[in-house]
């Protein structure tokens, strides 16, 4: 039995993962829709994602060797086909993901340096610091990631503290009406990468040493947690920003944050939202990274000597810096693009056709975990997932016209 340091360690890089710098731009395209709308369809990607995270635990646990991950999780269950799909699926998602951070990180870095020095730093300064910094934890592993995490993570939770404390005066609640389905095409894929964390779930088996009872309330406590910061933080946000507000934010490509300092038209609300912002792309930029590095050695079969662990670092980085320096409006893209795509395909079809294939197929033992439900759930999951993915296809070729 794991001890409860580190199921909370598990708890915390679960939902590290997945509370992003994309919190703070949320309301503005979620509130566009309205209240409503929004909760509903976080309840319904909460549900969905932990059902699809329990199915890819199912699957981790089939396999006997610790470091497996999902190349070899595919390959057994799918054979090569699954094996290519996973890979090229995978390095899409993680990519896109470590490059948003770097990109989003470059911004906050050049205004500290300015702080600090005076130092107008130039644009490709920017992600440097944060590849240079905390790289060093994904280098060392799944222990000094969870230790530096958990200090993140708690300076993340007294910053979120403190803005729903400030913000909860002047919430009004007529606010909550607002209901215009029209902006759906906008939140699809954005609300997707909000609780996507399935990809941390083979390095946790590994810390976690297998175990099935930790490994269960790291899923669903981890897994719960972003599902209550997003839900609150709608409340806080579109109960304080009228609807005017937001549509001229949205156009402006403005946060949530920046909006509720135009309103309240107090400056420590933004410092407070900054430091907030900060924490949560060090912590989703630690899960993410530490999730790509340990795929990168299951798929490559780079074993964690020396020499392998400078190819990791290398294979790991350097590819997201580059993107993260040469192309414009990297965050933005990143993250539309790793939505529905990446997030929805890799997380919750390729799970369900895993376990699928395994459970009724190949017949691999489900005696040690088997994930709820059977075959009628995983349809109903899998013709929801390719909804989505239908839906945001009609969304990126024009289908949709917004109001």
């Amino acid at each position: 039995m794991e001890s409860r340091g580190k199921i909370l360690g598990g708890v915390l890089l679960v939902a590290g993962t997945t509370i992003g710098a994309a919190i703070l731009a949320l309301p503005v395209t979620t509130g566009l829709m309205g209240f409503y709308p929004s909760l509903a369809l976080f309840i319904l990607y909460w549900l969905m994602m932990t059902y699809s995270a329990l199915l890819f635990l199912e699957v981790n646990l089939w396999l006997p060797d610790e470091n497996v991950n999902i190349i070899s999780m595919a390959k057994a269950t799918l054979g090569g086909w699954g094996e290519a799909v996973a890979w090229i699926l995978y390095l899409m998602l993680l990519y896109t993901l470590t490059t948003a951070y770097m990109a989003v990180s470059g911004p906050l870095f050049i205004k500290i340096t300015a702080l600090l020095t005076g130092w107008d730093a130039p644009p490709w300064f920017g992600p440097l610091p944060l590849l240079f910094i905390f790289s060093f934890f994904v280098w060392e592993g799944a222990k000094y990631v969870d230790w530096v995490n958990r200090i993140f993570m708690a300076l993340l939770a007294a910053t979120f503290v403190i803005l729903n404390l400030w913000l909860i005066p002047y919430v009004d609640t007529a606010h909550f009406a607002h209901v215009d389905l029209g902006y759906l095409p906008l939140t699809v894929a954005l609300i997707a990468t909000s609780f996507g964390y399935h990809i941390i779930i083979p390095t946790l088996t590994r810390y976690l040493h297998r175990d099935k009872g930790a490994l269960l309330k790291v899923i669903l406590i981890g897994g719960a947690v972003p599902f209550v910061v997003n839900a609150l933080w709608e409340v806080m946000t579109l109960g304080v920003i009228p609807l005017p507000t937001l549509i001229e934010g949205y156009k402006g490509g403005q946060d949530a944050v920046q909006l509720i300092v135009g309103i309240i038209e107090d400056r420590r609300i933004l410092v407070v939202g900054q430091i907030f912002l900060f924490c949560a792309i060090v912590t989703s930029f630690l899960g993410v990274s530490l999730s790509l590095r340990d795929f990168l050695a299951d798929g490559l079969g780079i074993k964690k000597t020396a020499l392998g662990r400078w190819i990791l670092y290398f294979l790991t980085f350097v590819p997201p810096l580059g993107f993260a320096l040469t192309t414009p409006r990297a965050f933005f893209n990143a993250l539309d693009f790793a939505g529905a795509f990446g997030v929805i395909l890799l997380l919750v079809m390729l799970p369900v056709l895993m376990v699928w294939s395994g459970r009724y197929c190949r017949g691999f033992d489900s005696s040690r975990f088997r994930a709820p439900g059977g075959r009628v759930l995983m349809c109903a999951v899998l013709t929801l997932s390719l909804v989505i993915v239908v839906f945001e296809i009609c969304n990126k070729l024009g289908v949709f016209k917004l109001p």
